[in-house]
């Protein structure tokens, strides 16, 4: 906006004013990104920050491209993949009602000895006061809550950031390198995941998650002028994972959250290293048998907890994560936390966790990052019943064990007076919600359109969450959300679902 003196000079008072107050507001909004950029000084580098029209997915330049991250091999930086690996798709995703002003900030954290991590900030112009922090599933970026989440939180006002858990995606390799993996048994395409090299343990996960919350209070601080109110996590998958740590070990930093689908870790099983190697040995015979689900290979898969086999046509949900998921994550969780068992020598789909302890040392790595159940903030799971990568009785189902059995726990020590006279040590509100033929990958409902699609309900589990917290409003009671209902206050099919698949 341009003015000239003699012109200014005639007008009115209040009006100068506010040609004033406009002048200001456009110096501020030229100098968000650079007082951004300042207020984190050396915890970030390569910094990219932008004045954004529009934070939503609406706006194309909201997500950068994949490879799009000059000096990195292909396939290591993926951001726009990534947001459809846990999004249905068009016309399914989060609505988009208009565009959401603010800053955007990308960046890596400078403290990174692998110079892999990665944070992602969006701060909307109109702020409510509150801060949003997601997680990555699998090995994706930063971007990959920008379908599912981002855009479902900016739209409300709240700030938004997220991590790649330390670690970019993977790269091609070949059968040479130790440490690839094929992405499926009969596949010729070999993938170097980065999370199996020197110093990405996945230890590491937790951390990031953590760190993003700070940076992100600290961002909001400089951007507005004070700290968030509440902060809230939020993540599917790994990034589930990351949602049930943070609420376990960080209270000071999240105020509660959302775990969609999280992978559950456990020592002593179920993990992902009990369970997938029988599904990886038992499909071929399965589709020999002609997919026979009376037969012997159908039986040992769901012995190992996985739902029965859907199709449609030609299409399968065995087939499609025997093609996709389950041999290339067997292979890249025993790359990491058994290192020396020969993976496609001795076979993948012979690989025996418990078997292996005494020489593998596997538990113990495994234990230093479990999932525990101790959750210290209110904490919601949403999961799907026909999950065939994290199989709900292994996973969601087994993580509300252990949070029962934590608050068991806790609710001893108040019986016997120890700690329990002003109720401290009580749990925080956690619930499970199950959605009925809710599966891992919502794109996989094109093809099965016996499946229903999860992101709704953990969407408005997000919103109960909040209402939850601020207002103290009541939270639904576990359930059983059928197929075309909702979460409701008085549900129709309290706790559990009664059978996996429903008609």
């Amino acid at each position: 906006m341009e003015i000239h003196s003699p012109q200014s000079s005639r007008l009115p008072l209040r009006c100068l004013s506010a040609v004033i107050m406009l002048l200001g507001a456009g110096a501020a909004q030229a100098d968000r990104c650079s007082n951004l950029i300042q207020a984190f000084g050396s915890q970030l580098a390569d910094v990219t920050c932008v004045d954004s029209a529009d934070l939503t997915t609406a706006n194309p330049a909201t997500t950068p491209g994949n490879n799009s991250l000059l000096g990195l091999p292909q396939l290591a930086f993926t951001p726009q993949r990534d947001r459809e690996t846990i999004a249905p798709a068009a016309p399914d995703r989060t609505p988009i009602s208009g565009p959401v002003p603010g800053v955007q900030l990308n960046a890596r954290i400078a403290s990174d000895p692998t110079g892999q991590a990665r944070f992602l900030l969006r701060l909307p112009t109109n702020w409510n006061g509150r801060l949003v922090v997601a997680g990555a599933s699998g090995t994706r970026s930063e971007f990959n809550g920008d379908f599912a989440w981002s855009d479902y939180v900016v739209q409300k006002g709240y700030a938004y950031a997220s991590q790649n858990k330390g670690v970019l995606n993977l790269k091609l390799s070949d059968a040479a390198d130790p440490l690839a993996c094929r992405l499926n048994p009969t596949s010729p395409t070999w993938v170097h995941f980065f999370d199996n090299d020197p110093g990405q343990e996945f230890t590491r996960w937790r951390d990031f998650m953590v760190l993003a919350s700070k940076l992100a209070h600290k961002g909001a601080a400089a951007n507005y002028g004070k700290a968030p109110r509440y902060t809230y996590a939020v993540g599917t998958s790994n990034g589930g994972y990351q949602v049930r740590r943070a609420v376990e070990s960080a209270p000071e930093w999240f105020d509660g959250g959302v775990d969609w689908e999280g992978t559950f870790v456990d020592a002593g099983g179920p993990n992902l290293l009990t369970d997938l190697p029988v599904a990886v040995l038992n499909y071929p015979d399965y589709v020999a048998g002609g997919m026979d689900a009376n037969g012997t290979a159908a039986k040992n898969i769901r012995a190992a907890g996985f739902p029965s086999d859907l199709t449609n046509g030609a299409t399968s949900l065995w087939a499609l994560n025997s093609a996709s998921f389950w041999e290339v994550t067997l292979c890249q969780w025993q790359k990491r936390l058994d290192p020396t068992y020969d993976t496609y020598g001795s076979g993948p789909e012979d690989y025996n966790y418990i078997a292996r302890l005494p020489v593998s040392n596997a538990d113990d790595k495994v234990a230093d990052f479990a999932t525990t159940g101790r959750i210290k903030r209110p904490l919601i799971t949403v999961a799907g019943t026909m999950d065939a990568l994290l199989p709900i009785d292994h996973h969601a189902r087994a993580y509300a064990r252990k949070v029962a059995a934590s608050a068991g726990e806790r609710m001893d020590d108040d019986d016997h007076g120890h700690r329990g006279r002003h109720h401290h040590h009580r749990s925080p509100a956690y619930r499970l919600y199950e959605v009925q033929n809710g599966n891992h990958i919502e794109t996989y409902k094109l093809a099965l359109p016996q499946l229903e699609l999860i992101q709704p309900h953990a969407q408005r589990a997000f919103d109960l969450l909040v209402g939850y917290v601020e207002k103290g409003s009541v939270l639904p009671p576990d359930q059983c959300i059928g197929r075309g209902a909702a979460i409701a206050d008085a549900p129709a099919q309290p706790g559990h679902c009664a059978e996996l698949l429903a008609p």
